[in-house]
């Protein structure tokens, strides 16, 4: 007998009056690992990009300084800065959601476990493909972790938060916070090559075309929700 189903104060119901939990717990379980396999992602990717040490993306130049200015490692270094970003969500008002958090912690270890896995590279014929891989990995990760929608890391956060207190663009937010960082980690001793330059040019439509790969199904209604723009509150990095 054919069994349709309702929906009511939130809940996927049967005709019979009992809840769907199937559906929405293997929604959740798709959300949830789409948010830590990412993470974990995000880490090795830039774990490539140390590796091939051609440039890297714009906080990891900083966290890089910073780790040669401390002797600690850049995964520890990423653990730290972030938590100290996530402290300024508090006077911009910013909610941290489990990704949030989770980011803060995920993409340290795992960009210090991958690290710890990769020999050592020396040639160019060996650095550059790393230096691709990198890239197209971290475009996959930003996919994963952003469209399992646990909300943005917290140097996301950080940036959409300064355009809600000062009315500017988050474009210029994001540019102002980022040139500040670059700038801050080069002088420390971070590494701004050609791989910084393509990372900035490419990472964007990368991570948009992963978006709608890994766009999870509503719950609800099994209709997939497909990313047209930046998703709300978050700008396409941890």
């Amino acid at each position: 007998m054919h069994q349709s189903t309702t929906t009511t104060g939130g809940h996927v119901l049967s005709t019979q009056g009992h809840p769907t939990k199937r559906l929405t717990q293997g929604h959740l379980i798709r959300r949830l690992s789409q948010l830590y396999v990412g993470l974990a992602l995000y880490g090795a990717s830039s774990a490539l990009l140390v590796e091939a040490g051609l440039g890297l993306e714009p906080w990891n130049v900083l966290h890089q300084g910073l780790a040669e200015l401390t002797g600690l490692t850049i995964g520890v270094v990423s653990i730290f800065v972030g938590a100290a970003v996530l402290l300024l969500w508090i006077p911009l008002r910013q909610r941290p959601g489990l990704g949030t958090v989770s980011n803060v912690f995920v993409v340290g270890i795992a960009m210090d476990g991958t690290l710890a896995l990769l020999p050592e590279t020396h040639t160019l014929a060996v650095r550059l493909p790393l230096l691709l891989a990198g890239i197209v990995l971290n475009g996959v990760a930003t996919g994963l972790y952003i469209a399992a929608r646990f909300g943005p890391g917290p140097r996301d956060g950080l940036m959409t938060g300064l355009h809600r207190r000062t009315g500017r663009s988050v474009r210029l937010m994001r540019t102002a916070v980022e040139v500040a960082v670059v700038v801050t980690g080069f002088t420390l001793g971070g590494t701004v090559g050609v791989g910084t330059v393509l990372y900035a040019v490419s990472i964007g439509p990368l991570a948009q075309l992963f978006l709608r790969v890994f766009a999870v199904p509503s719950a609800s209604d099994g209709s997939t929700v497909v990313a047209t723009g930046q998703p709300p509150r978050a700008i396409l990095r941890p």
